[in-house]
């Protein structure tokens, strides 16, 4: 202890040349390891990143190509066989590849001068760029990308703004410029960019901005694409061209650069002052080369025809059926998946229908007692092979796409027109009844009571009358006695179904008088469906599925995905049967629908139908070049209480216009047919004594017996008879006037 009382401390001893030895060796170790494992993990990290880049694809752009979402394409063929664009199918991604040597020169150019600069230098990354990024953190994410990144980061969708994402997009760049030349990476960043407006890739947009081809583009014009990239809504030209002109003449300055660049002196100053004309500018011509070119307005739709509405309809079902698609699935291939549908409307035929429908005064000013709505139609053109060539779903202006096409989804009771299908047709076949053959005009007893009325309200006059006449007539006593007599309500339907392919009969309800005498079928039928049926009474008894498109293809059209270009037949009809129902069809009167005197040149066939109170009209008719069905009525069903068939006169009116300038032509004759005279009184085949005869044509191989009731027709009893035909023939010709007057059904 010191004087005060308290502890001296002890003096600290001087460390030794040993111990400070032993610490430093311990630091330097740990600096050591330090090092080392830095330098391991930077090793291992190099090594990785560069077998990451040397070693397999990891981004596919040809798998990308094929994957990606792309428009459809829906064409016709004009006259001269060219191609006509009618549609395109696209969701949200209006998308179009097209190859960078079908492109401007220009555009090139300019995405390469805006972009990246040093893109034909670098090998997927300008570090220069990269490493200015990495010096400010708050700019990681944007500035520093080259194109192939960009392309990188378009392809993977992955928007994260972090320095793992940008250091995974430098190794996938790297990647991708080892397995892939820079024009294979150009042209599938130039397909995939957004430019605005929905559009992706050059090619949509060339067409969206300025309604050209992408390969018809100028500098100026490819300029005013490039800049859009960087901002979408800023620079899109339709919605702020001012902005979008400061930003392009910025992107032609960099391809002059002072004469270094892709454009010399005389070009730049041509470009910066052009005056670009858009999609949405008064001076806008469009082409006929570019279908469905939008303006800026996103919510303006292209109304597609019914045509194009139902060709998709086919398209999804077909693929639906052959590839055993889901709905949705077969849907997403048409709006995503760069088909080629080639369809087989016929233009000129198309445009008179829709000239027709569009105009409300084509049909007659009735209006729904239930609902304030106007009477609607539907009408379907075929030719007898199964092509449809025309079609509309509605009267009045089309005002959306995919609504109801009445033409091929609305199922409606056909009528007295399903006579020549489930009642003559089958009759004749099967060799039970022919041309003139004789049928008691009168009800038959049915569940304890008289079936059916005819037209005039009554049961029948009790007469016998022809074949002939009852189809002109078109009575409902005659063909209810051949079903239920003759031909048997088993084959009247199946004749129906297995034969003329009406799809929605049921089993249970439609095997019955009602529905196969009179047309009134439980879930009813098309205009598509009659229209073919109607044609095998032209074409010698073959039945032809309809189809709308003669083929669809990949994007690229090397792949057939659907064809309809060899269409099969079935035989429905014999030949003969065709021969003699098409005769019988071409008696039924058609005066009271005008003059018509194009279409009158040629042979008409033809059969109304009025169903049960009135509620729907129909008219089957055909020339030798076109077989049509047009129904008429209320969407919700309605009386009619029209005096003449309104589709008679629609049939009248587009028929004439596109018969203009058509050569002569007759219908098929097959060579088991014959013309022959039968007499009037007794159906039979006409004898030199019978007083009042007609022709009629007959098959051959079952020609009926020669009438022998008129022989001795000098006799009081031939005068007599003679003089009784000669007064119903009169009667009849007074009953055609009446008809006329009120309208056939």
């Amino acid at each position: 202890m010191n004087n005060n009382g308290k502890t001296a401390k002890t003096a600290k001893k001087p460390k030794s040349p040993k111990n400070l030895t032993k610490k430093a060796y311990i630091l330097w170790g740990i600096l050591a390891t330090c090092v080392l494992t830095v330098l391991v993990v930077v090793t291992t990290v190099l090594v990785s990143a560069i077998v990451y880049v040397k070693g397999d694809l990891v981004v596919n752009l040809d798998e990308y190509k094929a994957n990606q979402n792309q428009t459809s394409f829906v064409y016709a063929y004009d006259k001269s066989g060219a191609t006509v664009e009618l549609a395109r199918l696209h969701g949200e991604e209006d998308r179009v590849w097209v190859d960078l040597d079908d492109m401007s020169p220009y555009l090139k150019e300019a995405f390469i001068a805006l972009e990246d600069t040093r893109f034909m230098k670098h090998h997927g990354v300008d570090w220069i760029r990269t490493f200015g990024v990495i010096l400010k953190p708050s700019n990681i994410g944007q500035g520093g990308s080259t194109i192939t990144q960009q392309l990188i980061k378009n392809v993977t969708n992955n928007k994260e703004v972090t320095i793992v994402r940008k250091y995974r997009e430098i190794l996938m760049a790297l990647n991708l410029e080892e397995n892939y030349d820079k024009d294979v990476i150009l042209e599938a960043y130039l397909n995939t960019l957004y430019l605005g407006s929905g559009c992706y890739g050059v090619k949509t947009a060339s067409e969206k901005y300025f309604g050209k081809d992408v390969s018809e583009l100028d500098a100026a014009e490819c300029a005013c694409l490039a800049v859009i990239t960087k901002a979408p809504t800023k620079y899109n030209p339709l919605l702020n061209p001012e902005e979008n002109l400061k930003r392009r003449n910025h992107c032609l300055k960099l391809m002059y650069d002072e004469g270094k660049g892709c454009l010399n002196e005389e070009e730049y100053n041509a470009a910066t002052t052009e005056n670009l004309i858009f999609t949405n500018s008064p001076d806008y011509v469009p082409s006929d080369k570019i279908k469905d070119t939008k303006t800026a307005n996103e919510e303006e739709k292209v109304i597609n025809s019914f045509y194009v509405d139902y060709v998709i309809q086919a398209v999804r079902d077909d693929l639906m059926e052959k590839y055993g698609y889901s709905k949705q699935q077969a849907t997403n291939q048409i709006y995503y998946g760069g088909l080629k549908i080639y369809t087989a409307v016929d233009l000129d035929v198309q445009a008179t229908l829709e000239d027709v429908y569009v105009n409300r005064k084509s049909f007659p000013d009735m209006v729904s007692k239930k609902d304030g709505s106007k009477v609607q139609s539907a009408m379907t053109i075929m030719d007898y092979q199964g092509r449809i060539v025309a079609m509309v779903g509605q009267a009045g202006a089309k005002t959306q796409n995919r609504g109801l096409n009445r033409a091929a989804n609305s199922y409606r009771q056909p009528g007295s027109t399903i006579k020549p299908l489930a009642t003559y047709a089958p009759a004749i076949d099967m060799n039970i009844y022919n041309y003139s053959s004789m049928i008691k005009d009168y009800a038959i007893a049915v569940n304890g009571s008289l079936w059916p009325h005819n037209v005039d309200k009554s049961l029948g006059s009790g007469n016998n009358v022809t074949v002939k006449y009852a189809i002109q007539k078109s009575l409902n006593t005659v063909p209810a006695r051949i079903i239920n007599y003759d031909v048997g309500i088993d084959n009247s339907f199946n004749f129906l179904r297995d034969n003329f392919h009406l799809s929605r009969l049921d089993e249970k309800e439609d095997r019955t008088l009602s529905p196969l005498a009179t047309g009134a079928l439980t879930n009813g039928t098309t205009t598509v469906e009659m229209a073919a049926a109607y044609a095998t009474f032209g074409n010698g008894g073959l039945y032809y599925k309809p189809y709308a498109y003669y083929k669809v293809t990949n994007s690229s059209g090397s792949e057939i995905v659907l064809s309809n270009e060899n269409p099969a037949s079935q035989r429905a009809i014999s030949e003969e049967t065709s021969d003699i129902m098409c005769e019988l069809l071409q008696t039924v009167d058609t005066s009271y629908y005008g003059t018509a005197s194009n279409v009158r040149k040629f042979q008409i066939m033809a059969k109304t139908g009025t169903t049960s109170s009135d509620k729907d009209r129909w008219f089957c008719a055909g020339t030798p070049y076109y077989v049509a069905a047009v129904w008429v009525g209320f969407d919700s069903p309605e009386t009619l209480n029209a005096s003449v068939n309104p589709g008679g006169k629609i049939f009248f009116r587009v028929f004439d216009d596109i018969h203009k300038g058509l050569d002569a032509k007759q219908f098929p004759k097959s060579s088991g047919t014959v013309e022959k005279s039968f007499c009037s009184r007794t159906g039979k085949l006409a004898s030199s004594n019978c007083g009042s005869t007609q022709k009629g044509w007959y098959k051959i191989t079952s020609l009926p017996a020669v009438c022998t009731s008129c022989s001795g027709s000098s006799s009081s009893s031939s005068v007599i008879e003679a003089a009784s035909s000669a007064v119903n023939d009169i009667a009849n010709n007074i009953n055609d006037v009446i008809n006329g007057l009120i309208g056939e059904r």
